[in-house]
């Protein structure tokens, strides 16, 4: 069921979460079934720095990195009629959820950590599980970061279900908020 929301009119959907919780995949999946544009904000941040992700964090550090997210955010995104997958951390550090927020609606994955772990086993463009336990990463990043990922959207947990169920489920809450926000808009005279 495509959104019933115009293009031309309608508020971006952003889907936030941690690595590994289905992001990309359901966007990619919504925007086909919208008509929409898809982006992801980790491929314009490669775009905007000329090089891969985890070169910018082998070279440059997770600051940078972070630095380059917030560009992304503030400059290369359309004001309306995309959908946007965003990375992992993108919403984590201070101001970056409000910041979001106001880009559109905001759903936020969740998944169990079997399901990351998983869904990011083998995975080299992911910096932040290098090392001996990504397991470990993988439960003390979601930990570190679960305050901010609850307060930047709409919770929707991914475990269990199929994409074509989880189109049908971010449909409605988009559908919902986008209602509710014109409904808060205040109405102008004639």
């Amino acid at each position: 069921m495509p959104s019933a929301v115009p293009k031309d009119t309608a508020p971006n959907l952003l889907l936030a979460g941690f690595m590994g919780t289905g992001k990309s995949a359901l966007g990619r999946q919504l925007a086909k079934r919208w008509r929409r544009p898809f982006l992801d904000t980790d491929e314009l941040v490669e775009k905007l720095a000329g090089t891969t992700i985890a070169d910018i964090f082998a070279e440059q550090g997770e600051e940078h990195f972070r630095a380059l997210e917030r560009k992304v955010v503030e400059s290369m995104l359309p004001a309306q009629g995309a959908v946007i997958a965003c990375g992992g951390g993108l919403v984590v550090p201070p101001g970056m959820g409000e910041l979001v927020r106001s880009k559109g609606v905001v759903v936020t994955l969740f998944a169990s950590v079997d399901t990351i772990l998983r869904r990011t086993s083998g995975n080299s463009r992911r910096p932040l599980l290098k090392g001996d336990d990504p397991e470990g990463r993988i439960r003390d990043l979601m930990k570190k970061r679960e305050q901010a990922y609850l307060q930047a959207g709409i919770a929707v947990y991914t475990d269990g279900r199929s994409l074509q169920q989880l189109c049908v489920i971010v449909e409605r809450v988009y559908e919902r908020e986008v209602r509710a926000a014109l409904k808060a808009r205040p109405r102008q005279a004639d």
